[in-house]
């Protein structure tokens, strides 16, 4: 018999898996059972069956149009098919993740769903176009009526319709960043806080700190004393600037970005009807790169699903790297405690890389302290092994790189299907000026290029001037980092220099209150420009002693900054001659082909150079990644913290990943890191647990058999 409302049965399975499923009666009226779809149904043996009928606002009877498990893979077919309750879909990388997510919508509408009962959430608006569009070509118009888009977006939506609730009105204006600045600066000088003795934050820090706090659910001061540390004496100060900001914004309808999901998640945990209304109406939620979610993102998808549970979210913890934009690794590890009852699929099956890729990658991440157990495989068995190389130096690294790359250009890979990944942007700085020797062109992404980075370029305006006193470009630049110098009074120092015959004297002599400041930048000028056999790694030195107040007045974030002047130390150190030193770093990368004889539709190829957080989701048929040398791949920064430690060994995995057939892993030896005054030689620790038989090795030597470390500083090639 039946009891409680509940009718028990085997209903018919569109999969063919023949699973046997629960209904219940008092469920929403979708979930009614099909004329079509019901084989069989007792109440006991000699009942009569009673047959449902299909609910009115269901549309006719569904047939699945598509063969799903004929387009899919196993465990894709597992996930896509899968029934009611919340879900977590880890899909390692190369997977089909979105092929994946693609085929859920349309499995979702073919069963019978109403598509506007469906919200898919991602990261960028592209990605959710272009999910729909695809699931429209599997299935039809039908896909359009799907909600789609990224957190924000819906949320601007859903705050439209219900903010009154909390009292704000359907015209609310959204800040965009600069905007946020800005009002920010004019509640700071309302508050007086622009008057204080000492050095304050800039509005743009400011509302960096403000954003940290929103996304990561933490008090404000947790992150000033984590990350600013600098700015700790002004922890009052933030927090009255926190609130001014806040009632400011109240006062006026403004929205910033962040205050889009933090105000969603106040009205669904402050008004229960309609947390219940909303939840009601998106019955069926799909979240992609739930590995890169904020607490806050989480908990408002907790809330979405209030009335059904029915979440599936999809991504891949070990792909897990963005902690510093506020995303944290625990999100993917707690939803099932978050959910309870979770059913877990894991996508295995990799269609990017071979084999012997992926026995490495699997190595690395095998020893994580935490994580989802999975083993990629490929049906790409053959492949040559990775290759370990050891460098006698960084410009051994990057010489091997372009040589190697020229190599494999004439073997037919083409420059566009290769990549150079690095943990941080500076990384690439030697390299790229060995690129630009070889001719061969490429775009940077992840960061700026070495001179163009503000504070380098800085350092270097002071060198220019020291090389050529005429450089009117240099001379204001310099100048205009000089406290109470502007526009004009540097166009009056500028003028008054080209008509002295001694222009560091003319500097000194010159009367007003900036006087002392450019005195005192004289007085350095001509110390170093009388020291002409000076290397230029000695000027380097001596301009940043001089430069390291400015620096520090200059950018809120200087300790992150300092490690670039670091290196352009390093770089320094290989030079004989100043103008030598400059002139390699002022190279820029050619518009032409690498080789001139090569056909015209190859002109257009550039190398991709790219931080690895800025190449996650990408491919490429070699990739190389340099630095992988303990102390900067993992970062000497992260040693002591256990869960910077692992986040960084992601990284690792996400590097080794993004390549299909050629992978090369770099590391320089008897380097001085001067941040942490170490000597660093040994390849990362992440290599430790690799088995030395899932790894080709090669030692550089130069030509003619000496170790490379024998070359010259300069331009020996």
């Amino acid at each position: 018999m039946v009891s409680k409302g509940r009718l028990s049965g085997e209903s018919f399975d569109r999969s063919g898996m023949g699973r046997n499923r629960w209904v219940d009666l008092k469920g929403p009226p979708q979930y009614a059972i099909e004329r079509d779809h019901l084989t069989s149904c007792y109440m006991n043996r000699d009942s009569t069956p009673y047959v449902l009928k299909r609910s009115p606002d269901q549309g006719p009877a569904s047939v699945l149009s598509l063969n799903y498990a004929a387009a899919l893979n196993a465990q894709q077919l597992a996930a896509v098919t899968a029934g009611e309750g919340p879900a977590l879909v880890i899909a390692g990388a190369g997977s089909g993740k979105t092929r994946t997510l693609v085929y859920r919508v349309a499995y979702l509408i073919d069963s019978g769903i109403d598509p506007s009962h469906i919200l898919l959430l991602t990261f960028t608006r592209k990605s959710s176009q272009e999910m729909l569009d695809r699931a429209g070509e599997l299935i039809g118009v039908r896909s359009e009526r799907v909600r789609g888009g990224t957190f924000h977006s819906v949320a601007n939506m859903l705050l439209r319709r219900y903010g009154r609730s909390i009292g704000l009105e359907p015209g609310f204006t959204i800040l965009d960043r600069g905007d946020a600045e800005d009002l920010i600066a004019l509640v700071r000088v309302q508050l007086g806080l622009n008057e204080k003795d000492k050095r304050f934050p800039r509005k743009g820090t400011i509302a960096e700190m403000f954003s940290k706090s929103e996304n990561t659910l933490r008090p404000l001061d947790e992150i000033v004393v984590e990350e600013f540390n600098h700015f700790a004496d002004h922890l009052e100060a933030l927090g009255q600037l926190q609130q001014g900001y806040q009632a400011s914004k109240r006062q006026r309808q403004l929205v910033d970005y962040d205050d889009l999901l933090v105000l969603l998640r106040r009205l669904l945990m402050e008004d229960a009807a309609i947390r219940r209304t909303i939840s009601s109406l998106y019955r069926y939620i799909l979240v992609d790169e739930y590995q890169d979610t904020n607490r806050l993102q989480a908990d408002v998808i907790r809330h979405l699903a209030f009335t059904h549970r029915n979440v599936m979210v999809v991504g891949d913890d070990s792909q897990s790297i963005y902690a510093f934009r506020g995303a944290t690794f625990k999100n993917i590890m707690e939803f099932p405690s978050l959910f309870p009852g979770t059913t877990i699929y894991k996508l295995e099956e990799n269609y990017r890389s071979t084999q012997p890729i992926l026995n490495l990658a699997n190595a690395i991440i095998d020893v994580a302290t935490e994580k989802y157990t999975k083993r990629l495989f490929t049906r790409k068995l053959d492949g040559p092994l990775p290759t370990l190389v050891e460098a006698a130096g960084e410009n051994a690294q990057s010489r091997f790189i372009a040589q190697k790359i020229l190599e494999l250009r004439e073997e037919g890979v083409p420059l566009s299907e290769m990549a150079v990944l690095f943990r941080s942007s500076f990384h690439s700085f030697d390299l790229e000026i060995e690129l630009s020797r070889h001719g061969l062109p490429f775009i940077k992404r992840g960061g700026v290029k070495f001179i163009e980075t503000a504070h380098v370029k800085d350092l270097l305006a002071h060198l220019r001037v020291v090389a050529n006193p005429l450089d009117l470009v240099s001379w204001h630049r310099v100048l205009m980092l000089i406290e109470g110098v502007g526009p004009k009074k540097a166009q009056d120092v500028m003028a008054a220099l080209v008509k002295s015959d001694n222009p560091y004297r003319a500097l000194s002599e010159m009367p007003g209150r900036t006087g002392k400041g450019l005195k005192n930048l004289a007085l350095t000028l001509e110390s170093l420009a009388g020291e002409e056999a000076l290397r230029p790694a000695h000027l380097v030195s001596q301009i940043y002693e001089y430069y390291l107040p400015i620096f520090k007045e200059q950018y809120d974030d200087y300790p992150k900054r300092a490690r670039d002047l670091d290196h352009l130390q390093t770089i320094a150190e290989r030079y004989q001659e100043l103008e030598a030193f400059l002139s390699d770093l002022a190279l820029e990368p050619p518009d032409g082909s690498a080789a001139g004889n090569e056909a015209p539709d190859r002109d257009d190829e550039r190398l991709v150079l790219s931080t690895i957080h800025s190449a996650k989701g990408l491919e490429w048929q070699c990739v190389f990644v340099m630095w992988v040398v303990d102390g900067r791949f993992p970062s000497v920064y992260a040693f002591g913290e256990d869960e910077e430690l692992e986040e960084e060994r992601r990284l690792f995995y996400v590097a080794v990943t993004r390549a299909k057939r050629y992978l090369y892993l770099t590391y320089p030896i008897n380097v001085f890191d001067r941040g942490s005054g170490m000597v660093l030689s040994n390849p990362s620790r992440f290599l430790d647990p690799v088995s030395p038989a899932l790894l080709d090795q090669l030692t550089l030597m130069e030509e003619g058999g000496r170790p490379d470390w024998y070359a010259r500083d300069n331009h020996e090639m």
